[in-house]
């Protein structure tokens, strides 16, 4: 299980196009308020949102000193190539407060729909591997660099720019092929409580664990960033992310200490009201306060 001595807070930002100014505001609220991630969902075949990609690009540039990253990018419509070159420019210009969240694709109708390939399961796990590969390659450098695969190809092409940090790939996995995939080749795993609810999380944690072990790698190297979608309540709840603050920092506490989780990214509902500052303030701080203690790191 990974050792968690320290967590990270983000916020679930909808790319709202009926209110762009309303999902600018909640970006910079978070950025000045102590929030670490901001993360955003990409689906471009959905008509009311914003482009992910040119939001991320556009807050960027407004934010000061949280990091950004498509939660996660849709990669059928985005091909590697230009997702790494984009990325590393946006890790440039931010200062090195990019990370690249990457899926395999969902929504196979929308996806072809707009032009994109439609994948079985096993296609679209091979494409995503075929992907890290490439993007990691335009990150090296490499010049004349070429790739041959199923999915994707290179023939002789010059990379770069750098990243201004070692930048990490994260995935959107559930499925076991993927969360193997995640531990022999990812830098994170990011999943949703929405489709891996919080008593589902050991077992594929465990399972990336061993394929990691498997590969040679070190398990506590993979990041682990989950999308919480919740509410503040009022006072006790039997679903989990719905109770009131002292079951919010307990079930966090447990989530971080005890399954390994590190990051969490806030899912609220539309509007949020007050609960994006509250989460901040009378949260969060309890939760990183519990488990530095808990972990030895105070």
């Amino acid at each position: 299980m990974n050792r968690v001595t320290q967590v990270r807070f983000g916020y679930f930002l909808t790319p709202d196009s009926l209110d762009p100014g309303e999902a600018i505001r909640r970006a910079l609220l978070c950025d000045q308020a102590g929030y670490d991630l901001i993360g955003i969902q990409d689906h471009p075949y959905q008509s009311r949102f914003l482009d992910t990609w040119t939001l991320l690009s556009f807050l960027a540039a407004r934010t000061e000193r949280i990091t950004l990253f498509p939660d996660v990018a849709s990669l059928p419509l985005r091909p590697p190539a230009v997702l790494a070159k984009g990325a590393a420019t946006l890790d440039l210009l931010s200062g090195g407060r990019f990370e690249l969240g990457l899926g395999a694709g969902a929504f196979w109708d929308a996806i072809q729909a707009m032009g994109g390939p439609r994948r079985t399961p096993g296609e679209a796990v091979s494409a995503l591997e075929e992907a890290m590969q490439i993007i990691r390659l335009f990150w090296s450098g490499a010049r004349g660099a070429r790739f041959e695969g199923e999915f994707y190809r290179l023939s002789g092409v010059h990379t770069g720019p750098l990243p201004a940090h070692p930048m990490g790939i994260w995935l959107g996995a559930i499925g076991p092929r993927m969360l193997n995939l995640v531990g022999r080749l990812a830098d994170g795993w990011v999943p949703s409580s929405s489709y891996a609810p919080p008593s589902d999380l050991p077992q594929m944690q465990a399972r990336i664990d061993d394929a990691a072990l498997a590969a040679g790698r070190d398990p506590t190297s993979i990041r682990r960033i989950y999308n919480v979608m919740g509410a503040i309540g009022q006072g006790a709840s039997s679903k989990p992310f719905s109770g009131g603050v002292e079951q919010w920092v307990d079930e966090l506490t447990h989530l971080a200490l005890e399954v390994g989780m590190d990051s969490f990214v806030l899912g609220l509902p539309e509007p949020p009201g007050d609960q994006l500052e509250r989460f901040i303030a009378e949260i969060a701080p309890r939760v990183r306060e519990n488990v530095a203690k808990q972990s030895g790191a105070a």
